[in-house]
């Protein structure tokens, strides 16, 4: 499998950073060599964070939490959306909307509006409204579908935060660090490494390296939910079994229960009289 993987990194070309010129003097642990003025990334340590990336990702599923993926450069979009979707993650391909994360009470409001235009939209099609008013609900609905179409489902605060490209997804880090947020990022070698807790360094401008990346985290984030099933099997299983044993005390009916002893109505013995004189 690792050689698998390898073979598939090297393929993609994730090897290949920035020119020289326009490094970052942070991404230097990562940088195998220079050729051609182009930086090579070291493939050792690519796999080593992804599977870092990995082991964080599926423990973070398997104990009940989300992944939200974020990349909304054009290389990474069409990727995001099929594979993500596949595993019934989050995402934003869009911009990312300030506040998505710290603000998170006014963007699920966004979304509840746009349950209730699309509600409109099925009972009469708008037909109730004017041309005008037609017009501006329908932009208004588009306009919410595109930007927080991706995180509709998500019900509370995502567990991981994966980014493509920390240089463009700046936004999101930073939201994501100040709530705590574990954040994975694919980083070039013009990236800050700093700006991820987890970095996987790589090619972040070939659609074929993102999309090793992100298939090799959906199949973290299956893992994760195939572990999730199981524990909440155990769990269940053992509140049942734990239902059914009862205290030794609970086992006796109160019939069964044994008689209080007898009260002892024996009067106390009388002090003795006193002697006369």
């Amino acid at each position: 499998m690792a050689n698998t993987l390898v073979q598939d990194l090297i393929e993609s070309g994730i090897h290949f950073g920035q020119r020289s010129s326009g490094w970052n003097p942070k991404m230097g642990p990562f940088i195998y060599g220079k050729r051609n003025g182009i930086h090579i990334i070291d493939i050792k340590e690519t796999v080593k964070g992804l599977l870092l990336a990995r082991k964080l990702i599926q423990n973070v599923v398997a104990g009940g939490k989300d992944v939200c993926f974020v990349g909304t450069k054009r290389q990474a979009k069409e990727v995001i959306v099929q594979r993500v979707a596949d595993v019934e993650m989050h995402y934003v391909t869009e911009r990312w909307l300030g506040g998505t994360l710290t603000n998170f009470r006014t963007i699920r409001s966004r979304l509840s509006r746009l349950e209730e235009l699309e509600a409109i939209q099925e009972a009469d099609n708008f037909e109730s409204y004017s041309k005008k008013m037609e017009s501006q609900l329908r932009r208004e609905m588009k306009k919410i579908a595109r930007n927080l179409g991706g995180v509709r489902k998500m019900s509370k605060l995502p567990g991981v935060i994966v980014a493509i490209d920390v240089k463009r997804e700046t936004t999101a880090l930073r939201e994501a660090r100040k709530l705590g947020i574990p954040t994975i990022c694919l980083i070039d070698t013009d990236g800050d490494p700093d700006m991820a807790d987890i970095a996987i360094p790589g090619n972040d401008d070939s659609m074929r390296s993102i999309d090793v990346i992100v298939r090799e985290l959906c199949k973290a984030i299956a893992d994760g939910k195939q572990s999730r099933v199981v524990n909440t099997k155990d769990k269940e299983e053992g509140s049942s079994d734990g239902a059914q044993k009862r205290s030794r005390r609970a086992q006796y009916s109160a019939t069964e229960a044994p008689a209080a002893p007898a009260a002892v109505n024996d009067a106390a013995p009388a002090a003795p009289a006193p002697a006369e004189s």
